[in-house]
Formats: structure tokens, C-alpha cells, sequence
């Protein structure tokens, strides 16, 4: 996949096999695994793993996370981005579009993951023609649930997922889609 995503401070782009140090670095830390099952990765092998499985994303599903890197240093900062979702059933769904991220504790608050978000919303609609966009969240995930409302998701539910922990369901619908299928 050779899809290059640029904004004013980021360059959003496929993973690559020499993302993985700087990956586990993110992926160690257990404060950005506070809202993701608390279970940060142990060993690099499970990032080359995790990069293996996406860059096949990207070829059976034609899309999937990117690395996130700063335009300014060329350092990568964690990952964003939109992937089908049709190897499991989430809060009922499946064969849907997700969007998602993650980013380094050192890279919080600076606005990265609203630029992102931004990006990734406005290529999913007017590139891909996605109809509608999810995304789920840790219930109590405070900062990832504001930067979703605040880029224009819509809170649907709460839900209860198998392993007891509460999430919040997302959804974003593109109207410039919406509107065409409704005046033709």
C-alpha cells in the first residue's frame, strides 16, 4: 500500500517492519493500556506480529491502521487510522468500518490524535465513500471520547462487552453520501 497522509504537523502512512522499536516503546507502557484491557505488549515479537497482521489488512481489506509520525522529526508518535472490521463481532456489528488510535504517553495533549482524527474522517467520506463510521471506546477513556464528539461522532449506546468491561459505541455518517442516495 503506498497511501501517504499529510496534515499541517503529520505524516500518516502504512507500518513498516522498522516501526516496530518505536511501537514497543508505546505498546510497553502500561498508561496507554489503561483503557485497552490492561494488557501492554511484553515483547517486540508481538509488535512485528501486529505489523504482519495489518499490512495483510491492507491488502485483503484495502485499508487498515497507519504509523503516525511528525512531519517535523519524522519520529513516530503511535498509530490512527481506519480498518474494516469483519474478524469479530463488536457490540453486535461486524463487516464495518472502525476508526481508531493510539498514541505514545510523551505525544498526549498536543493534538495529534484530533489532527489525525480529522484526516482520517475526511478521507474515509470523500476518498473511500464510507457511508458510516464507527468507533468504540473504554467507557471511562475521558479523552478519546471527547476527541470522537468533538470531530463529529455521535455517541449510540453503551454496551457491556463479553469480558465485563463497559464501552461506548460511535458513529459517524457521511452526509455528502447520505444526501446523494437520498436525492438522486
Amino acid at each position: 500500500m503506498n497511501l501517504i497522509i499529510e496534515t499541517p504537523r503529520l505524516i500518516l502512512r502504512p507500518f513498516e517492519k522498522s516501526d516496530a522499536e518505536a511501537l514497543f516503546d508505546m505498546d510497553k507502557n502500561p498508561n496507554v493500556h489503561k483503557y485497552l484491557w490492561l494488557k501492554p505488549v511484553e515483547s517486540i515479537n508481538e509488535v512485528y506480529d501486529y505489523i504482519e497482521m495489518v499490512q495483510k489488512q491492507y491488502t485483503e481489506r484495502g485499508i487498515g491502521r497507519f504509523s503516525t509520525l511528525l512531519k517535523e522529526t519524522g519520529e513516530l508518535i503511535g498509530w490512527t487510522g481506519i480498518k474494516f472490521v469483519n474478524d469479530h463481532i463488536e457490540n453486535g456489528n461486524t463487516n464495518f468500518y472502525d476508526y481508531g488510535y493510539r498514541l505514545n504517553e510523551k505525544f498526549w495533549n498536543k493534538g495529534y490524535a484530533t489532527e489525525a482524527t480529522k484526516a482520517w474522517f475526511d478521507y474515509g467520506f470523500n476518498e473511500m465513500k464510507i457511508e458510516t463510521l464507527h468507533a468504540y471506546t473504554h467507557a471511562e477513556n475521558g479523552t478519546s471520547n471527547h476527541i470522537l464528539e468533538k470531530n463529529g461522532m455521535k455517541f449510540m449506546e453503551e454496551y457491556t462487552a463479553e469480558d465485563g468491561i463497559n464501552w461506548k459505541w460511535w458513529q459517524l455518517e457521511n452526509l455528502t453520501y447520505n444526501n446523494k442516495s437520498q436525492n438522486p
